[in-house]
């Protein structure tokens, strides 16, 4: 669940799968493998820093390319999404399927997860039917050897006919023989045999019928008793490819259309319909694949999986499940809520001090005063604010977030809420992008692309903002503890601030089942579609992999992101704030128009203004706040959050205004990026004004009635 820039550099070929090389010597290496089995891993090891993410052409799915140099050759390793067949079921197969066979790269590497090699194998086999240029990566040996599995790699690698390599990618281990086997490959053309799959009798009588016209059109460009094998299959998806990368277009041609109709006729003949077709052939995949392992793979211990059963059956139990996982939630926000604070105060300490520094130079250079508001009251400040409010949360949240992603326990969570959205009507996968959305909203956008469904992946798109963002984060954990844990004892207010935080967080994750199945039910008609969730071993994480990746991958980028649309936002917030009409600054005239609307809600005109301005970065809603009370025309710091709460009851603030303001900062518009995000994601308008709709429609409505019950009672 990577939030990495796009790419500028070398991409994909428009309209191709072809990657650019830079000069002719290069050498294109596509990673394939089934998800967690370490693919990225064994990527990111390989290349370090010098690799790039972009789309591939026409999809929303992302492909990463990294540059590698060994033994004087320059490797262009691309990892290609991770799948668990080439049956083109979803964009990701599809997209596997067609970078190997049409992306002309000059080697396969399938990695494949030591501890269940056999269901791993699968993808081997059909990998093996396309191109003979293939290496197996046996990845996580450590882990086999732990569980005492042995792996009889030469063995291994006789059965297949091709090079098969031990590794643990995490530590290096077996990278440089990986690299061997690939330069051999790629260079010497070593003559391998890769083991091709046997069918049934009818179904092999059917393929030699097909397979000579299929040769003799495509030329040797693809292999032709596989392509037989797909177009018996009815496979639509391969036909339109074709035509596409080969401009061979096999339905047109006489010859094989007679062929088919005669290979189909002796399926027939022997009761081999197009779905029996299909269920054969994996079968006997499947059964390669036991008798392989048979002779490869042996156990010492056959209770080998016994601890994370054991785990399991505690984690992703109905009775603990979710209680655990409600826990865990607690202690992250706990964490993250203690460890923010003093490094939030030292890095406001030294921005505000260099504002200082600044402010000292213009009055040396003589600059005008609105040149000085402008560009440091208005611009740097708000800059300030979001860095020193917004950094030390992430710096924190990402990497303990990445830590349970790197133990293996996300994948518990979708599964233990697999159930209630399955309820709703969605995907169960929705519960991951909904994680995702935890540290952003456009992080979880862009991670709506795991679900196939369209339906499902629109309904996931337009709920993820219920999951509030880190940005959000800062404003209800300052709400929290002024108004609500600053009552008890100074001890006990980070617990009591973790248990209120994450009560919001829970009712942000009910709504968005409820927002789901109303949704399912009105706009979005439709049947929640079944899916494979894999629960990968547990492992011991890396630390100092995980802080790395944190860091750079997410916790920068996401604040250089939101630096980036805050420097406007503090231009025209200062703007508004000092250009005045009468006695009122813009501003003012602004909140006053919005006031009478703002008080059914629970709110002020200035509240509501605060959140429209503060689209572009949810930051920096709090701080508009201030400066609106104190109606300075920039933004101020004050020195603690006893100072920040006089401020507000002091211009009407109660219990009944900080609960809603929570409410409408948990349920209200996408910030800018989100929706730009959206835009990209759904390649339509109509439905990014649906996302932004829908939650500002269910704040105003939720704040609505509390602010109305609570008057009514007579309680505020």
């Amino acid at each position: 669940m990577g939030l990495t820039n796009q790419s500028t550099g070398a991409g994909v070929l428009e309209g191709a799968l072809v990657i650019q090389r830079t000069n002719t010597d290069d050498k294109v290496i596509a990673l394939a493998g089934n998800p967690n089995v370490g693919k990225s891993t064994v990527f990111n090891s390989l290349t370090g820093l010098n690799q790039h993410t972009g789309n591939w052409p026409g999809k929303t799915v992302t492909n990463a390319q990294g540059r590698y140099r060994y033994r004087d050759n320059n490797y262009i390793m691309v990892d290609i999404p991770g799948t668990y067949s080439l049956m083109a079921n979803s964009t990701e197969e599809e997209i596997a399927r067609d970078f190997i066979c049409f992306g002309n790269p000059d080697a396969a590497v399938i990695v494949t997860d030591a501890t269940c090699l056999e269901r791993n194998l699968n993808l081997v086999l059909q990998v093996l039917e396309i191109t003979s240029r293939v290496v197996v990566c046996i990845n996580l040996i450590d882990e086999a050897k732990r569980k005492k599995i042995n792996i009889n790699l030469k063995e291994l690698s006789k059965q297949l006919g091709v090079p098969v390599i031990g590794t643990t990618a995490r530590s290096g281990e077996g990278l440089n023989e990986l690299m061997d086997a690939v330069y051999e490959i790629t260079n010497n053309a070593p003559a391998t045999a890769p083991l091709k799959v046997r069918y049934d009798d009818t179904i092999e009588q059917a393929v030699d019928i097909l397979e000579p016209s299929i040769r003799e059109l495509l030329k040797d460009r693809l292999d032709s008793r596989w392509v037989s094998l797909k177009l018996l299959d009815g496979d639509k998806t391969l036909l339109k490819a074709l035509q596409e990368y080969l401009d061979c277009d096999l339905q047109s041609n006489k010859t094989v259309a007679g062929k088919l109709r005669e290979a189909r006729d002796v399926l027939e003949g022997s009761g081999i319909e197009s779905d029996l077709f299909r269920d054969k052939v994996v079968s006997h995949i499947i059964y390669t694949a036991e008798k392989i392992c048979k002779k490869a793979v042996s156990f010492e211990n056959l209770k080998y999986n016994c601890t994370d059963r054991k785990i399991d059956s505690i984690l992703a139990s109905k009775a603990f499940g979710i209680p655990i996982m409600i826990g865990l939630l607690c202690l992250v926000f706990w964490l993250t809520i203690t460890g923010a604070n003093i490094p939030s105060e030292m890095i406001a300490n030294f921005l505000f001090w260099v504002e200082d520094l600044l402010t000292g130079f213009f009055v040396w250079a003589g600059t005008p005063p609105w040149v000085h508001g402008v560009l440091v009251m208005g611009i740097y400040r708000t800059l300030a604010w979001v860095v020193s409010v917004m950094l030390p949360p992430m710096a924190i949240f990402f990497p303990l977030f990445t830590l349970l992603e790197d133990v293996g326990y996300l994948p518990r969570i979708a599964f233990n809420l697999d159930n209630f959205f399955k309820k709703a009507c969605a995907h169960g996968k929705q519960a991951l992008t909904m994680c995702m959305g935890f540290g952003c909203n456009a992080a979880g956008i862009i991670g709506c692309r795991i679900i196939d469904s369209p339906r499902e992946k629109l309904i996931a798109i337009i709920t993820n903002n219920f999951v509030p963002c880190n940005g959000r984060f800062p404003t209800m954990i300052v709400i929290i503890t002024m108004f609500f844990a600053g009552v008890v004892a100074v001890p006990f207010q980070a617990l009591v601030s973790t248990v209120l935080l994450t009560g919001v967080i829970v009712l942000g994750v009910v709504m968005t089942l409820l927002i789901s199945k109303i949704l399912s039910r009105t706009i979005l008609k439709g049947l929640p579609s079944s899916f494979t969730l894999e629960l990968p071993s547990y492992r011991k994480p890396q630390i100092g992999r995980v802080i790395v990746r944190s860091v750079f991958d997410r916790t920068l980028f996401v604040l250089g992101r939101a630096v980036s649309v805050a420097a406007p936002a503090g231009l025209v917030i200062w703007i508004m704030a000092n250009i005045h009409i009468g006695d009122l600054s813009i501003l003012s005239h602004c909140a006053g128009f919005l006031d009478p609307f703002a008080k059914l809600l629970g709110l002020d005109g200035y509240i509501l203004m605060a959140f429209v301005l503060g689209f572009p970065a949810n930051e920096i809603v709090v701080p508009i706040i201030i400066m609106s009370y104190m109606a300075t025309g920039s933004l101020l710091e004050l020195d603690s959050l006893d100072q920040l709460r006089e401020l507000l009851v002091s211009h009407g603030w109660t219990w009944l205004t900080a609960v809603c303001v929570m409410l409408f900062s948990l349920m209200h518009w996408p910030c800018g990026t989100t929706c730009m995000t959206i835009k990209k994601e759904t390649q339509s308008w109509k439905w990014t004004f649906v996302a932004f709709l829908i939650p500002t429609l269910t704040g105003i409505v939720i704040c609505f009635i509390v602010a109305s019950a609570v008057r009514l009672l007579g309680l505020a």
